[in-house]
């Protein structure tokens, strides 16, 4: 069979039960995500997968390396905020193998349209890391309609020049993918698109929103603004896009060999919905770290499948390195592991042990087989997460022994991993001053 054209969609700050297919509720308009939805019903759709990290940045690093994001200073960042601007070591390494490097290598066109979030020029960017074309933000967040981040710095480029564009900003990425994929249609190389969405990532402003803009112009945290039902419609924007993104494969006939791959880079923050899950966006509790996972691919994989394999972001970087017979670079070797096997057979199963850490609030999570080890604050917890997903029932003083086990296991891998650099910053939009905390 000939390679794939891979699609990696990426929202942000996506909650796990946002979508329908996870369980969520519609809206006063209706379905939130009839799109998704129905490429998870085509597709398979998994149910324990997390992603790098809680917060954006980091977990971007990891879905460009297929790596630990903790082996590179700028992932130290919590996240990376636009006082970078200028760094020369806040950001990827271009000289680093990325997931666009190695497949343009393979011979894949490569593009990225959206959210990039790994550093400014002149050090660093997406065409210094694999891209050969790039639209949209270098910053973590930039308003929907004046593309401004949160300094008042418009934030729009394509390719390395600003780019000034009008219009809502999830239907320009939207509208963008759908002119590569067009241009793409008839070329023989495979392609590989990263359509990393803003949405439903603050401030709170759907299509009709505009007349929002000027008033969030000095926060965008738009602290004293928002709504379910505004999040929602951002989250439903997102999905129509992707609407019209597979409806630009079918016309181009290369639906049935592209495989769309559709995640959020960490849970959800202040409108989402992570039900049954606690916590969100900066937690290491499942709410901020389990997130949505759904790979469509009709040539390969069989529609209705579920699967409880768990994963993270970095696996699927791998996986898509797998599909499109990439190697990975030798000097680099890959901390992600390929799903492919699941892709095939749902009911496919393998150990995945997954860790983390987070210099906010001293984190540290492993989870292993049916069993996670949690520390916030310098408290242990441990929690059987089929029997227990919200976190509720610590068995940490009734199995002392797992929970020592666990932690010399995750004290182990943290060995190998470089030290949280003292001046590595964290940043928080909000505290309890602004609203009472979870």
């Amino acid at each position: 069979m000939k390679r794939p054209n891979i699609i990696f969609i990426v929202a942000d700050d996506l909650g796990f039960a946002d979508l329908g297919c996870y369980g969520g509720r519609d809206a006063d308009f209706g379905a939130v995500s009839p799109v998704l939805d129905g490429l998870a019903a085509r597709g398979m759709r998994f149910t324990e997968g997390y992603s790098n990290s809680p917060v954006c940045s980091p977990t971007r690093f990891a879905l460009m390396t297929a790596r630990y994001q903790y082996r590179l200073r700028g992932a130290a960042e919590e996240p990376i905020n636009s006082k970078s601007r200028g760094s020369a070591t806040l950001g990827l390494p271009p000289e680093h193998p990325t997931l666009p490097s190695l497949l343009r290598a393979a011979g894949y066109r490569t593009a990225l349209i959206g959210k990039w979030h790994l550093g400014y020029p002149p050090a660093f960017g997406p065409l210094r890391s694999g891209y050969e074309e790039f639209f949209g933000p270098l910053s973590g967040g930039v308003d929907y309609f004046t593309h401004c981040d949160s300094r008042g710095t418009h934030d729009l480029y394509s390719g390395e020049e600003e780019r000034v564009e009008h219009g809502y900003l999830t239907d320009l990425f939207s509208q963008h993918a759908v002119d590569y994929i067009e241009r793409m249609g008839g070329q023989q190389d495979p392609f590989f698109l990263s359509l990393h969405y803003t949405a439903p990532h603050w401030p709170w402003e759907t299509r009709d929103d505009a007349g929002v803009a000027p008033q969030v112009a000095d926060n965008l945290f738009h602290l004293d603004g928002g709504n379910i039902e505004t999040y929602r419609r951002m989250i439903h924007h997102m999905d129509e896009g992707i609407g019209w993104i597979i409806a630009a494969l079918e016309k181009q006939g290369i639906a049935d060999n592209t495989l769309v791959v559709f995640t959020s880079d960490n849970g959800g923050e202040r409108f989402s919905d992570n039900w049954p899950l606690v916590g969100g966006k900066m937690d290491l509790t499942e709410g901020g770290i389990r997130v949505p996972w759904i790979a469509h691919w009709p040539a390969a994989i069989s529609p209705g499948g579920e699967s409880t394999q768990h994963c993270m972001t970095m696996d699927w970087s791998a996986t898509m390195l797998d599909v499109a017979s990439a190697p990975a670079d030798p000097a680099f070797p890959l901390d992600g592991v390929s799903l492919l096997p699941v892709l095939r057979d749902p009911a496919a199963q393998f150990a995945r042990p997954l860790h983390w850490r987070m210099n906010h609030r001293d984190q540290r999570a492993l989870r292993d087989g049916d069993w996670k080890y949690l520390r916030v604050d310098g408290n242990d917890y441990l929690f059987n997460i089929p029997a227990d997903e919200r976190e509720r029932a610590n068995r940490a003083k009734r199995e002392p022994e797992r929970l020592a086990t666990m932690r010399a296991a995750w004290e182990a891998w943290n060995a190998t991993m470089p030290s949280i650099p003292d001046d590595a910053t964290v940043s928080l939009g909000y505290s309890a001053k602004d609203m009472p905390q979870r």
